[in-house]
C-alpha cells in the first residue's frame, strides 16, 4: 500500500543576486495514513518552505508531491492550492475578530447548506472542548483556547492533511506542552494525517508518530521519537538532541521560577 504522504527528492530553489540558492535539497520522506510527522530544526533550516511547497506555494525545482496517491507537484505541473484538500494552521491563529467561535469554525464551510454547516460546527467544537463557547469572540478566548479554534476551523472541511506551522509558539511553556498533548490526542481522534513544524524539540516528542531532524535543507534521520533519542543516525543529530534537551529543561524551570 503506498503511503498516504510521500515526498520524494525534493528540491526547492530561490533566486538571489549571486544566481540562486538551494534553500531544500533532495528532501524525501513518507507519512502513513493517520500519522503525525514533525519536521525538527533550528530557523532557516528549510521546515517552513517544506509547508509551503506541500500546500502549493512554492514551485519545485526537483522532485514530486504525492498526496492519497494524487501527484500535486512536480517541477513541470502543480495543483492550486485551494484544490489540494491540504488544511493549515499557522502560529498566530488567523482568526477573525469580528466572528465569533461558531463563525470562525463556519468559515470554510460554505459550500454546505446552512443545517450540515452547524452541525459540522457542532461536532468540532465538541471535539476540541469548546463546544460552551460557540457564541464567545476570539478576544474573550485565552491564548490555549484560540488556539483550539483555530484547529476546528482547519479540521472543519476534513482536509486530507493537516499542516501546522509552529501551532504553539505564542503560548507560554506550560500551556504550550499541555496543548500539544491535547492537540495530538485530537488529531488521532479525527484520524488525520498531519505534518507540524518546530524548533521545539519537547513540542515534537510530545505530538509526532515520526520525527525529522534537519539540516541546511535536508532531513538527517526521519525516525520514531524513541529511535531518533536512543539511537541517533550521526553526531549532529545526537548533539541536536541533547543541546536542545537542556534548553527545554532550563526554560520549563524558568517558567516555573527555578532558576
Amino acid at each position: 500500500m503506498n503511503p498516504h504522504l510521500q515526498l520524494t527528492d525534493l528540491a526547492v530553489r530561490y533566486p538571489c543576486p549571486e544566481g540562486e540558492v538551494c534553500v531544500i535539497n533532495r528532501l524525501s520522506l513518507q507519512l502513513e495514513r493517520g500519522e503525525i510527522g514533525c519536521l525538527l530544526g533550528a530557523s532557516g533550516c528549510g521546515k517552513t518552505t517544506i509547508l509551503r511547497a506541500i500546500a502549493g506555494f512554492e514551485p519545485l525545482h526537483s522532485g514530486q508531491i504525492q498526496l492519497d496517491g494524487r501527484l500535486l507537484s512536480t517541477p513541470q505541473q502543480s495543483v492550486a492550492p485551494e484544490k489540494r484538500n491540504v488544511g493549515m494552521m499557522f502560529q498566530d491563529y488567523a482568526l477573525f475578530p469580528h466572528l465569533s467561535v461558531a463563525g470562525n469554525v463556519a468559515f470554510g464551510l460554505k459550500a454546505l447548506g446552512r443545517q450540515a454547516r452547524q452541525q459540522r460546527v457542532l461536532e468540532m467544537l465538541e471535539l476540541v472542548g469548546l463546544a460552551d463557547l460557540a457564541k464567545r469572540y476570539p478576544h474573550e478566548l485565552s491564548g490555549g483556547q484560540q488556539q483550539r479554534v483555530a484547529l476546528a476551523r482547519a479540521l472543519a472541511p476534513s482536509p486530507e492533511l493537516l499542516l501546522l506551522d509552529e501551532p504553539f509558539s505564542n503560548l507560554d511553556v506550560d500551556t504550550r506542552e499541555r496543548l500539544a498533548f491535547e492537540v495530538r490526542d485530537i488529531l488521532k481522534q479525527a484520524g488525520l494525517t498531519a505534518i507540524l513544524v518546530t524548533h521545539n524539540q519537547a513540542e515534537a516528542f510530545a505530538i509526532a508518530d515520526r520525527i525529522g531532524v534537519m539540516q541546511q535543507g535536508n532531513v538527517v534521520q526521519w525516525d520514531s521519537p524513541y529511535q531518533l533519542y536512543n539511537h541517533p543516525a550521526n553526531d549532529f543529530v545526537a548533539d541536536f538532541i541533547r543541546r536542545e534537551a537542556l534548553l527545554d529543561q532550563r526554560a520549563s524551570a524558568l517558567a516555573r521560577g527555578e532558576v
